[in-house]
């Protein structure tokens, strides 16, 4: 039985990975912040030797753009040198290393999608310290699937539940039609970090679900599915203060999937309709 650690188990991909993963087939450590503090290397590693995972699954990290500008220590502290605790057990223990990682690691400049092998250059602390995250686990272990997505949506806060709340409540929304992205539910990533745990295929991969749309668009689409009426004002990136720090064009190219043909994505609006149909069930 494959033994697998979950670090930050209670987030949006934490929680998708245990609704889809098979018990029988695994042995499951969820930890998150009340169980053990990824920051702290002698827990993590103490932790990481008792247990000796298979697989450890990096889903920690501090996700909110403004908290991390508040506060960049912190920001570095989880998402960098977390990350770097994990990697060392991994190594220590000889498992493999899932680090999850962001489209802000790209400036969002781009007039095509970023490729794996295109040039990092966050602009944001959030996006620097997940790029200092990925640097650590390139360097302590050669055991590593890097996995880079863009506007995930699952069970928490998310883009997705906010337009949904604000809908119901009666409330006009300001969402910029100038941000572009793919839309991503948290279980299609699950469902890839499954299939790639089971391959010897490590590297960095871009893992967003097919298509691409507006923010604008992305909201109209939620509200169509959903069978709701929404006050949405379209709006520019610099008119909404929520998102003044995300990447105006934060598209990624499923590159290294398509090209060895490992795990195909599928189309964001039939993943939306999967997660609307679970959210009402």
């Amino acid at each position: 039985m494959l033994k697998v650690w979950i670090a930050g188990a209670e987030g949006q991909i934490g929680t998708a990975i245990n609704e889809i993963l098979d018990p029988l087939e695994m042995e499951t450590f969820n930890t998150d912040r009340a169980e053990l503090d990824i920051t702290n290397t002698d827990e993590v590693l103490s932790f990481g030797e008792i247990n000796r995972p298979d697989v450890i699954i990096n889903c920690a990290a501090i996700t909110d753009i403004a908290l991390c500008e508040q506060n960049p220590e912190l920001a570095y502290r989880v998402n960098a040198l977390g990350a770097r605790n994990l990697s060392l057990v991994a190594r220590k223990v000889g498992a493999k290393m899932v680090q999850l990682s962001t489209d802000d690691v790209f400036d969002g400049h781009a007039e095509k999608p970023y490729s794996e092998f295109d040039d990092t250059n966050p602009q944001t602390v959030y996006g620097a310290s997940k790029r200092a995250g990925e640097n650590y686990v390139k360097e302590f272990t050669h055991k590593h699937f890097i996995i880079r997505s863009s506007w995930v949506y699952g069970k928490g806060n998310n883009f997705v539940n906010g337009v949904l709340a604000a809908a119901k409540r009666g409330e006009s929304m300001s969402i910029p039609q100038d941000q572009y992205g793919s839309p991503t539910s948290a279980k299609d990533l699950a469902r890839l970090i499954l299939h790639l745990i089971h391959t010897n295929e490590y590297g960095t991969y871009h893992a967003t679900c097919k298509g691409v749309c507006s923010r604008y668009e992305f909201a109209q689409e939620i509200l169509r599915q959903a069978g709701l009426q929404g006050q949405l004002c379209p709006g520019a990136t610099n008119e909404a203060d929520h998102y003044l720090a995300r990447p105006a064009y934060a598209v990624l190219d499923n590159f290294i999937l398509r090209i060895i043909d490992l795990y195909a994505m599928p189309v964001w609006q039939a993943s939306l309709a999967e997660y609307l149909e679970e959210r009402e069930g």
